[in-house]
């Protein structure tokens, strides 16, 4: 890197608190316009690591900058999820975890360049690629796309969060050097009008930085839009795909937009990890050759909440709440040999000194929370949106719940009378998974591997119970469009379609939790009626610290402290423990709320130790 670089990398600056950047006079942006980036009109390498904002929180945005910065990084890659931002049509989100806005202005602030991602398809390991749920309540729905109930809604999503970003780019003062269109559209190519739709929907809302397209080395040739460099996705140096690269744009700079750091989790898999020097190794190669790499991720974070996404291929698999990834940075911003050994080759690459590594946070044990209260499921029915009745079964999204929107995360009750016992049959209209009983007596599970469930006989009319699980929408591929959720369609007993339904609504928002506070919670000895919500306190003495919450004894359900949705576990792992924030815990009483779907130990443990499980190599 040269002195000039290193000047061109310090002019820019925040002066307040406020999201807004001092405007600097700077004609040339990034530019691809040589075999090398220049920057300013200067030689410039971009060393980049994705950290996203959505995936860690606020309070520790900049613990996570200053790590990147101080292992030789300049520049942060991060995506933007539509879904987080826009949850009901035209209803928007830019407040805390998802300041947008406040998270470039720290970029700046630590002196970090920004590659934005905004998608709007953003892949990410996110529920449907970080598009909102709602979209698929038009049943003609052709995501990404040019169909006009698709383009209608991403413009009205950039009429709202295109004009945050503008003020942010590089020629007016800002930290943003590039703007990504779109993301792997090459592996999904389905409308060649596409990708430039979407480029002039950025460039008429004033985006004017230099723009970007990523795809692995299956997608460049179909992914690519005129005016946009091709940047490529992968974890192997492949000569063959870069040598297509070279050939696509020659004279071009070459950016590996995502080199993958390690890799993530299915339920019921083992943790995938890339061994460090292997990883590293890889990196030397890449910098070797004079090109250009983004660290995917350099910290991973948490999918805190119900916002995973989900694998379709070989057989649907959801994923876990840990996005740590094997990472250079944990998912609790611990350093790893991988962040020490490429501290070290990026420090070669730079003729400054690199600062200081910010300490580490500590970690905390914690007494465990006795769960000193419980509520069955069928207890808190009051509580939850609904009931609503309908003669046929509705799915999740269609469901007439936030302001029109239907539901996008957790359970729907369905429940329906019956009159005999006999062969229930799904026939595959269960998404994802079914807790089923009769006059709530759990008698088994209906999901993508179990189609058919005894139910038995009884005398007079039952009630028949489906507990339907969205455990994730697919985030990647060609599926997109298939990805409702709940009951999709007929279930049959005894080859006769089930009709009159109750439905209720099991979103598990913050606002459901607060709303079970007024509810008739029952203390031992009586004993617990599941599904069931758990209420105990954890009690933290002096200032709060990370720590994790573990579950031995417990099977599947979602945690809550103090009202923040920590994610799902499950005993089939690999993760057996939950990442809680020091920043979302009190000192003194903390509310832990768990549900849980059929079996619980009575106590919640808190260890300063992660366990994402046993391992396997990618």
């Amino acid at each position: 890197m040269s002195a000039s670089q290193l000047r061109v990398e310090t002019t820019f600056q925040v002066i307040s608190s406020q999201p807004k950047v001092r405007r600097v006079s700077r004609r040339e942006g990034l530019s691809a316009n040589s075999s090398l980036f220049t920057l300013a009109g200067e030689e410039f390498r971009i060393l980049g690591g994705s950290v996203h904002y959505f995936r860690v929180p606020k309070a520790y945005w900049k613990d996570r900058l200053l790590k990147m910065k101080a292992c030789g990084l300049n520049t942060l890659t991060t995506y933007v999820p539509w879904n987080l931002h826009e949850p009901e049509k035209g209803v928007f989100n830019f407040q805390r975890e998802l300041d947008l806005e406040a998270y470039l202005s720290l970029a700046a602030e630590v002196g970090l360049w920004v590659i934005l991602r905004p998608g709007p398809y953003i892949c990410s390991e996110m529920d449907l690629g970080g598009l909102p749920s709602w979209l698929l309540r038009d049943d003609n729905m052709k995501l990404r796309t040019t169909y006009p109930g698709f383009t209608e809604a991403v413009s009205n999503f950039f009429d709202k969060l295109i004009p945050k970003v503008v003020p942010f780019q590089f020629k007016k003062g800002g930290p943003v050097i590039a703007v990504q269109v779109e993301n792997e559209y090459g592996s999904f190519a389905k409308d060649r009008d596409y990708m430039p739709f979407i480029k002039e929907a950025l460039q008429s809302r004033g985006i004017d930085e230099l723009l970007m397209t990523s795809d692995n080395y299956n997608g460049l040739n179909y992914g690519g839009v005129d005016g946009a460099l091709r940047t490529v996705n992968m974890q192997k140096l492949k000569p063959e795909g870069l040598k297509y690269l070279d050939a696509m744009q020659p004279q071009s700079p070459k950016l590996v937009m995502e080199y993958w750091a390690g890799w993530f989790d299915t339920w019921g898999d083992l943790h995938h990890v890339f061994a460090a020097e292997d990883m590293v190794a890889v990196v030397r190669k890449i910098l070797k050759q004079g090109m250009s790499v983004n660290l995917y991720m350099f910290h991973g974070g948490t999918n805190f909440g119900l916002t995973t996404g989900a694998l379709a291929k070989p057989s649907y698999k959801p994923l876990i709440t840990s996005y740590d990834y094997d990472a250079p940075l944990t998912e609790a911003g611990d350093y790893t040999p991988k962040y020490h050994l490429l501290r070290d080759l990026f420090g070669r690459y730079r003729t400054e000194k690199l600062p200081e590594m910010p300490p580490l946070r500590w970690k905390e044990d914690y007494e465990p929370a006795i769960m000193y209260q419980h509520l069955s499921l069928w207890d808190a029915l009051k509580f939850a949106d609904g009931p609503f009745k309908s003669v046929v079964p509705v799915n999740m999204e269609n469901l007439p719940v936030n302001n029109g929107n239907g539901q996008s995360a957790g359970y729907v009750l369905y429940e329906t009378p019956i009159s005999s016992g006999g062969h229930l049959r799904s026939r595959n209209n269960v998404r994802d998974r079914a807790l089923v009983f009769v006059d709530k007596r759990f008698i088994g599970i209906l999901k993508y591997k179990n189609l058919e469930l005894a139910v038995p006989d009884g005398k007079g009319e039952r009630t028949l119970s489906f507990l339907v699980e969205n455990c994730g929408r697919v985030h990647y591929g060609k599926s997109l469009d298939n990805q409702r959720k709940g009951l999709l369609g007929d279930v049959v007993l005894n080859n006769i379609p089930l009709r009159d339904f109750t439905i209720y609504s099991l979103e598990m928002k913050p606002s459901f939790i607060e709303r079970l506070s007024s509810a008739l919670w029952k203390y031992p000895p009586t004993t617990p009626t599941f599904p069931a919500f758990f209420q105990g306190r954890m009690f933290v003495d002096g200032y709060p610290s990370d720590t994790f919450a573990k579950l031995p004894g417990w099977s599947k359900g979602v945690v809550f402290i103090n009202g923040e949705n920590l994610g799902r576990y499950w005993s089939i792992g690999p993760q057996q423990a939950l990442y809680v924030p020091g920043p979302w815990i009190n000192s003194g009483i903390n509310q832990v709320i768990v549900f849980e779907e059929q079996e619980a130990d009575g106590k919640v443990h808190f260890e300063q130790s992660p366990d994402l499980g046993m391992t396997v190599d990618v």
